[in-house]
């Protein structure tokens, strides 16, 4: 037995097919987009020379031949295929297919265990693979749109080989559609509905050739335009999810596009996000933080719009406070940058930590009681506001420090200011100790 799939049925061969299976590539050198695997040069090219075949994770975008390779890895390496999709199969199924692939394992034969979504099992059930990938039942091949790093046991993760699949770019989705005008003629399109209909497919090659099959269903009389091609078929969602890795990668991008003063790169990634069906809650936090993040006294006002955008959002709502959002997103980028005050309290957490519970000097605490003033408590303190220039220029850290230097503000936007009020009270200071003061 060669694989677990069910027999032929007799009307088989007659009933329809899509048209992306049938232009499912019949070997591995016809698989559009993947030259980093497949290549002269690439991983799986050089896997197949070697005559061993690691368990792997394929993890890429949907329709980007993670099902396609697998099968034909089986293939060529004469091995049984076991088609498996977590997302409708549990232990049980595993356990038959494990039974299956040691009774082959018997006569010789080895197993491909191709797992789809491979992601969506939990703990428990990916650690059923450990014992059979370890002894060599199975090979596995797992295929995931998620980042593998957060949804696989590490465990298992430590038996495979993760291998990272590309989106199709415009050439590998032009490659497609030259295939599917091969078999069914040429498509009824413009030159500027062809290229938003390879926009629309964003980088999935079997989307894009759904959207072809529903073009030769409809046989227009004339070639479609743009406009009309979009009519005719669904555009495809992007790739977003909330809680996966888009989630952070996007955010990300925002973020140091803000950090860069990239202001229309900043906008991109927000309509991105927006588009994708992110919280804006979400997003006005990540500008509030970047406004004392990467702002800070640079600019004072850059918090104040942040919290101001965000109760916009709040008492508008979308679409128009979107638009707040938009506005915030300009003001920082467009801000002068400074990590001063995120740094300072860095060092000051650090110095904290480092330096145990140090009680402050005596001379700035408050004695309310008779007992506090003989310990000395409140004793020589300066009023600051008795000194002709307003400045007493005492020592405020523990008497058991030495003097530190938190805050060291650059010299761009507000800070610059800072800046010269703190060198004119450090040089007042200086002539404080100078003068026993």
């Amino acid at each position: 037995m060669t694989s677990a799939a069910p027999a032929p049925g007799l009307f088989d061969a007659h009933a329809p097919r899509p048209l992306a299976d049938r232009l499912r590539p019949g070997a591995l050198a016809d698989v559009v987009g993947q030259d980093q695997l497949l290549g002269p040069e690439g991983t799986l090219t050089r896997m197949l020379a070697s005559g061993r075949l690691a368990s792997l994770v394929l993890w890429g975008p949907p329709g980007t031949g993670k099902t396609t390779i697998a099968r034909l890895l089986a293939g060529q390496s004469d091995l049984a295929f076991e088609p498996l999709s977590a997302v409708f199969s549990g232990v049980a199924d595993l356990r038959k297919i494990f039974d299956a692939a040691r009774g082959r394992r018997v006569a010789g034969q080895g197993t491909l265990l191709f797992v789809d979504e491979i992601h969506r099992f939990n703990r428990a059930q990916q650690d059923a693979f450990l014992p059979v990938v370890e002894e060599g039942t199975i090979t596995l091949v797992g295929a995931t749109t998620e980042n593998p790093s957060f949804e696989l046991n590490p465990a298992l993760l430590s038996r495979c080989q993760v291998l990272v699949l590309n989106r199709l770019d415009i050439d590998g989705l032009e490659r497609l559609l030259a295939r599917a005008e091969a078999l069914q003629g040429a498509l009824p399109l413009t030159p500027p509905a062809r290229e938003a209909m390879r926009a629309m497919a964003d980088g999935d090659g079997r989307f894009l050739l759904n959207m072809a099959e529903a073009i030769y269903a409809a046989a227009p009389a004339a070639p479609l335009e743009p406009q009309e091609l979009a009519a005719l078929v669904q555009r495809r969602a992007p790739l977003y999810d909330k809680g996966q890795e888009s989630h952070y990668n996007l955010i990300s991008a925002l973020h140091k596009s803000l950090r860069g003063s990239d202001a229309d790169a900043a906008l991109y990634w927000l309509a991105r996000m927006l588009v994708g069906g992110e919280d804006p809650h979400f997003i006005a936090r990540r500008l509030t933080r970047f406004a004392v993040e990467d702002i800070g006294l640079a600019d004072p006002q850059a918090l104040t719009q942040a919290i101001a955008a965000w109760q916009a959002w709040e008492r508008i709502g979308s679409p128009e406070g979107e638009l707040a959002l938009a506005q915030c997103v300009l003001y920082l980028a467009t801000a002068p940058k400074s990590n001063a005050a995120y740094r300072a309290l860095g060092g000051a957490m650090a110095s904290a930590k480092a330096e145990g519970s140090h009680m402050p000097p005596k001379h700035i605490l408050n004695a309310p009681t008779g007992l506090m003033k003989d310990l000395g408590y409140g004793a020589g303190y300066a009023y600051d506001h008795d000194a002709e220039d307003g400045f007493s220029g005492q020592s405020y850290f523990p008497d058991e420090m030495t003097r530190q230097t938190f805050y060291d503000p650059p010299e761009r936007g507000f800070e610059r200011d800072i800046r010269k009020r703190l060198d004119y009270w450090a040089g007042l200071r200086a002539k404080r100790v100078e003068h026993g003061a």
